[in-house]
C-alpha cells in the first residue's frame, strides 16, 4: 500500500536559536508504528510541528497520505489523531464539555466509543481536566485523538507519565489500531523499552539529524556491541564500526551484524543490545 507519510530532506532553522533540523527523511508504511527515539531538544518535536504543518518549514517535503498538507487541507487534518507531550486541553474543560468541542471539530466523531475510553481509562467526565492527575491527561488525550477514527497516529511522548501497568494497556491500543492495514502510528518516546514493545521501526534522531533509521526487528536481534580491549579495538575493520564509546578498561562498539561480527572476531565478546543501547552508544558515542 505504499506510504501513509513521507519526510523527505526536511530542513527547518529558527533565527534566535542555534538549532537546525537538518535534511530529516524517513518513511512510515501503512500499518506500520515507527518510533521516533531521541533526548531531549534532539528535534522530535520540530519535526512533528513541522509534519503538521503548525511551524512552517524551510526546506523538504511532508508528504501525508500521498500528498503535502496546506492550511486549508481539512480533509487531511481529520484522518491524522495527535496527541502532544503537555497540555493538550484547557484546564477549565470537563471531558464531557471537550467531547461537546470535539464533535463540533470533526465529521467522524463518535461520542460512544469516547465514552468507551473514558470508561477504560477510568475517566470521570464531569471532573475538571485540572483536577486530572498528567497520567489521567495523556489517557484523555489518547482517548480524544481515537475517538475521531483516525488513520494516522502522531504521538509525541504519549506514554510519559503513566505508570507501567497503564503505558501497557496503552500500548495493547496502539498494537489493536494498527491491525486496520490502513492505521500508522508514529511514535515520539524516550521510553525505549516500549518501543522494543511495539514499533516496527526505530529513527533516531540527534543535534538535528537523523543518525540511523532501522527496523525493530534488525536493531534488536542483529545489531550486536562488541565488549573490546584497546588492541582489540585497534584490529577491527573500520568499515563495521557504526559508533564506540570507552568505558574504563573496555570500548563498546555497535556493529550492525553480530552474526558477522562472531565469526569474523572470535576473541572479542559479542553481546545482544537493546535500543537503549544504541541509542546512547550513537549519541554519546564516537565515530571513526
Amino acid at each position: 500500500m505504499g506510504n501513509i507519510l513521507e519526510l523527505k530532506n526536511l530542513s527547518k532553522s529558527y533565527a534566535k536559536s542555534e538549532f537546525t533540523l537538518d535534511q530529516i527523511s524517513f518513511s512510515l508504511p501503512y500499518g506500520s508504528i515507527l518510533g521516533f527515539v531521541g533526548e531531549n531538544g534532539a528535534g522530535k518535536t520540530t519535526t512533528i510541528s513541522c509534519i503538521l504543518n503548525t511551524i512552517g518549514k524551510d526546506s523538504g517535503t511532508v508528504k501525508l497520505f500521498g500528498q503535502e498538507m496546506g492550511d486549508a487541507d481539512t480533509g487531511i487534518r481529520e484522518k491524522i489523531g495527535v496527541v502532544y507531550d503537555g497540555d493538550n486541553f484547557p484546564g477549565v474543560w470537563t471531558a464531557g464539555q471537550l467531547s461537546k468541542v470535539m464533535a463540533g471539530l470533526y465529521t467522524n466523531w463518535d461520542q460512544p466509543l469516547f465514552q468507551k475510553y473514558l470508561v477504560d481509562f477510568h475517566l470521570p467526565m464531569k471532573q475538571k481536566i485540572r483536577q486530572y492527575s498528567k497520567g489521567m491527561t495523556m489517557k484523555l488525550a489518547i482517548a480524544a485523538a481515537l475517538a475521531h477514527h483516525p488513520e494516522l497516529l502522531i504521538l509525541d511522548e504519549a506514554t510519559s507519565g503513566l505508570d507501567p501497568v497503564m503505558r501497557d494497556d496503552i500500548l495493547d491500543v496502539f498494537l489493536e489500531f494498527v491491525q486496520e492495514e490502513n492505521h500508522s502510528i508514529l511514535l515520539s518516546s524516550h521510553i525505549t523499552s516500549d518501543l522494543e514493545k511495539v514499533a516496527d521501526y526505530i529513527a533516531f534522531i540527534h543535534n538535528g539529524r537523523l543518525i540511523l533509521t532501522a527496523a525493530k526487528d534488525d536493531l534488536v536481534y542483529r545489531y550486536a556491541v562488541l565488549r573490546c580491549r584497546e588492541n582489540q579495538f585497534h584490529a577491527l575493520d573500520k568499515e563495521d564500526i557504526l559508533a564506540y564509546r570507552k568505558r574504563d578498561m573496555q570500548i563498546d562498539v555497535l556493529v550492525a551484524d553480530g552474526r558477522e561480527a562472531r565469526r569474523k572476531y572470535k576473541d572479542v565478546v559479542v553481546d545482544h543490545t537493546s535500543v537503549d543501547e544504541i541509542m546512547l552508544l550513537l549519541v554519546k558515542g564516537e565515530r571513526v
